[in-house]
Parts: C-alpha cells; structure tokens; sequence
C-alpha cells in the first residue's frame, strides 16, 4: 500500500488516499476513476509528501534513547559548571582584560582561576598571545 498526498488542479483542494501501488494509480487515473472530494474534477495531480522512514521498528525507542543521552550530558555539564562557579572566580565581561592581566603578572596573588564571558574574536587574540583560554557550552541555572 502506498499513501500520496494528491491536489485538484481545478480548485487547490488536498487530500490523501491510498493505493495499492505506484502503478495503481496511474492506471486509475489514466481511466479517470480519481476525482476531487471538494468539487468532483478529474483533474488531480500527485503532490509533494514525505516519507515516514522507521529503520528499528521502534521509533519512539530511539527517540526516548536520545532523549536519555542528552539529559546525561546536560547532567554533566551542570556538573562541571558547578566545579567551575566553586572554584574559580567570575569577572564577567572582563574575561580578557583579566586573562591578560594575569597572563603578563600584573595582577599579583591571583590564586584562582578565572571564568567569564568573551566573544570568539577575543579568545582567537587571547590563544594567539599564548594565553590559553577554553570554552564550553554553558546551560542556564533555569534551563531544562
């Protein structure tokens, strides 16, 4: 069996149906046995349809799985984000301004490390002076 989505070209009108095969429709239609639901025309043509593809049988089962990976991700992320916030110090903005400082020593007894916010232009500079910077996605406190 096979399902095609088909439109009147008289009045626009869509609607599905199903035949037995590819071939079954042409041979129906070629006899002028397909007409519209909304104005009785002969005149119907094949319209555009995506497939529905299940690979395992189980589509709600590799879905529910995928689900499952990305909450323990997330779940290590929040992780990690928690080490961070305890450890190290947020400056914010001034992420680069601070890496630099700390980087040329003109910012003495800085015991811990830093955490803050750069755009990728910046952290290109700050990795091309020898600065070595990371970054990692950071999910909000309110996130799901």
């Amino acid at each position: 069996m096979i399902k095609y989505r088909l439109e009147c070209e008289h009045c626009k009108s869509k609607f599905d149906s199903w035949f037995s095969s590819s071939k079954e429709f042409d041979k129906l239609k070629k006899l002028k046995l397909i007409n519209c639901n909304s104005c009785n025309s002969k005149k119907i043509k094949k319209s555009l349809m995506s497939p529905k593809v299940i690979k395992d049988g189980n589509i709600f089962k590799k879905n529910n799985s995928q689900e499952k990976k990305l909450q323990i991700l997330k779940g290590k992320l929040k992780e990690y984000q928690k080490f961070i916030k305890n450890n190290f110090e947020y400056v914010g903005d001034n992420f680069s301004y601070e890496a630099r400082s700390i980087h040329y020593d003109t910012k003495k007894n800085k015991a811990k490390g830093i955490y803050g916010k750069a755009s990728n232009e910046e952290i290109k500079s700050l990795n091309e002076e020898g600065i070595e910077t990371q970054t990692i996605p950071w999910i909000k406190d309110k996130e799901n």
